[in-house]
């Protein structure tokens, strides 16, 4: 097993963090976080450009063609930001949602203009019944004719007010013969009853959407009526690792941050750093850190290579969802009253912290889905 990063990886890494140090400046990613949708139409496009939005969309379907890992290095890089934005909502979720479920029509159609950012998506699964399990989807549909008829509300969606496109999970019927009996629709975000609310809290860009008598032509399943589910299981296996390298990039800041920190802030004539109980904190911090970065790329090493991966995925989400969480809190008591000041910076990935915890499961979800994949 070889978890380093190929002289390839390498330069992508580079050229990402010289871009996002250039393009994502404090005063920016500040301003970002107080809009919907996280982005600007010119950044979006230089993002575009650089083939970020199409980095596993294999060249077929006018993308980058990219392994996981590489899209790791990426969104590594994205998390030491936080640079916020449906990145991962429409180029890896929504993307691998579509190659997983999609028809060779849907995906010659879907995929190039999400690899150029003309479209883009988010996955809208989750209800008021919270969890990211097929029992918690309650959202019915009636089909009229050629069309479904869609009435209900989706909570906790990341990045829908930034979407063109919703890839909304529906129960179309109860689980039988192996099915889940959920269906995956592909909704325009401006459809008639189509309504998306940025939700309030101390999230970053989180909606609800409400759909009131939203007709969708029967040709928008994806995956075929009743297999939603299986289709978003394996989209969610591949993008998983991809989202904790995002944290891992952001639990990376936060301990440089705190490092820095502590050499700098003098307290009874020397460095704090030479405290040894801000010493535990960061010690706790590093190590919540590597926990999080070897399982996140084993697991990318493991799906990378054909290998079976479930176990070490979902290992991955439930250690690095927890590690986000503690090396936060960590930079906090290590900045004391500083680390709340909200243009220092350090809030930006508290915040995230706490917005992806949830997100495609949290950590006791991941545990017993891991037990589950070893046969426990």
């Amino acid at each position: 097993m070889d978890l380093g990063l190929t002289e390839a990886q390498e330069i992508l890494k580079g050229s990402v963090a010289d871009f996002v140090e250039r393009e994502y400046d404090k005063n920016t990613l500040l301003a970002l976080e107080k809009t919907p949708t996280g982005i600007t139409p010119e950044l979006f496009r230089k993002t575009a450009e650089l083939g970020w939005l199409g980095v596993i969309v294999p060249e077929a379907y006018g993308g980058e063609g990219r392994s996981l890992t590489d899209a790791a290095v990426l969104f590594e890089e994205l998390g030491r930001g936080p640079v916020p934005g449906p990145f991962f909502a429409s180029g890896i979720l929504g993307a691998l949602t579509v190659l997983h479920g999609g028809t060779d029509p849907q995906k010659q159609a879907i995929l190039p203009q999400v690899a150029r950012g003309e479209r883009v998506l988010c996955v809208a699964v989750t209800e008021t019944d919270y969890g990211w399990r097929p029992d918690r989807v309650h959202m019915q549909t009636s089909r009229q004719n050629d069309r479904y008829v869609l009435n209900g509300v989706k909570l906790f969606v990341h990045d829908a007010a930034a979407a063109t496109h919703l890839l909304c999970a529906v129960r179309t019927a109860p689980p039988s013969n192996g099915t889940s009996g959920i269906t995956l629709l592909l909704v325009e975000a401006g459809a008639p009853g189509v309504t998306v609310r940025t939700l309030p809290g101390w999230m970053g860009q989180v909606d609800e959407i409400r759909f009131d008598n939203v007709q969708v032509p029967a040709e928008a399943v994806i995956g075929g009526e009743g297999r939603g589910w299986e289709v978003l299981e394996a989209a969610a296996l591949q993008a998983i690792p991809v989202l904790c390298a995002y944290q891992v990039g952001s639990c990376q800041a936060v301990v440089d941050m705190a490092v820095a920190y502590s050499r700098t802030r003098i307290q009874f004539g020397q460095p704090i750093g030479r405290f040894q109980r801000v010493q535990d904190h960061i010690i706790a911090m590093v190590n919540h850190l590597d926990a999080a970065r070897w399982t996140t790329y084993e697991a990318l090493w493991k799906l990378d290579t054909g290998r079976p991966a479930a176990s070490s995925v979902h290992l991955a989400k439930a250690v690095t969802s927890e590690a986000h969480l503690k090396v936060c809190d960590g930079g906090h008591e290590v900045h004391a009253g500083v680390g709340v000041i909200r243009e220092y910076g350090l809030t930006l990935h508290t915040q995230r912290s706490r917005t992806l915890y949830h997100l495609l499961g949290d950590a006791r979800y991941h545990r017993r889905r891991m037990a589950d994949a070893l046969g426990w």
